[in-house]
């Protein structure tokens, strides 16, 4: 009778307990490591060639890493150099264009169509900048804002809803795709 009540009956729930101990009983285990005199006593001849050929996989590893950090440098200057080109290249129609008008001023006697001819190449200029993310900023009677204008001057405002507002634009700002890369210079109402 004594041996029943000592004897913990096997259930789902002390199976998986012990289980669990077994696991965290393993992982706990340090693993044994060699000591310095061990693994001298281990190296000898046989393992001098060992040494050697991990030396000089080391050595072409360090010598990889090396040419590929000057591989990627070098195509980076090279990116840099080459990053406008997709730009210049949508400028050249403009630019042949201009030289074509330039040609016909000096023929031309009609000044209205040499007017209509340099509107139409400003407004391809316009248009080519536009698809390459340049935007104009919309400044006149906005709220001055010192992120995105630059006041050249503050006068008295014409009426007072001008007050803190812009009443000129002096040189127009712009945004290349959404930040700003030239900041608008205005004159502010007071």
């Amino acid at each position: 009778m004594e041996e029943q009540n000592n004897k913990v009956e096997e259930t789902p729930h002390n199976n998986e307990q012990t289980v669990n101990n077994q696991i965290v009983e393993e992982a706990c285990e340090v693993p044994h490591t060699e000591t310095p005199d061990e693994v001298k006593a281990e190296v000898k001849g046989d393992d001098t060639a060992k040494i050697a050929e991990l030396n000089d996989r080391y050595l072409r590893l360090y010598s990889e890493f090396d040419n590929y950090k000057k591989r990627t440098a070098r195509e980076r200057v090279e990116f840099a150099q080459m990053a406008g080109k997709e730009f210049f290249l949508a400028l050249l129609p403009v630019i042949d264009d201009f030289e074509r008008a330039k040609k016909s001023i000096d023929t031309a006697t009609d000044i209205n169509a040499v007017k209509e001819g340099v509107d139409l190449i400003y407004n391809k200029f316009i248009k080519t900048l536009n698809s390459k993310g340049l935007e104009p900023m919309q400044t006149k009677e906005s709220l001055f804002d010192a992120d995105l204008h630059e006041a050249i001057t503050n006068i008295p405002a014409p009426a007072e809803d001008l007050k803190g507002k812009v009443l000129d634009e002096v040189e127009k700002g712009y945004y290349l795709n959404g930040k700003v890369i030239r900041f608008a210079k205005v004159v502010v109402g007071n």
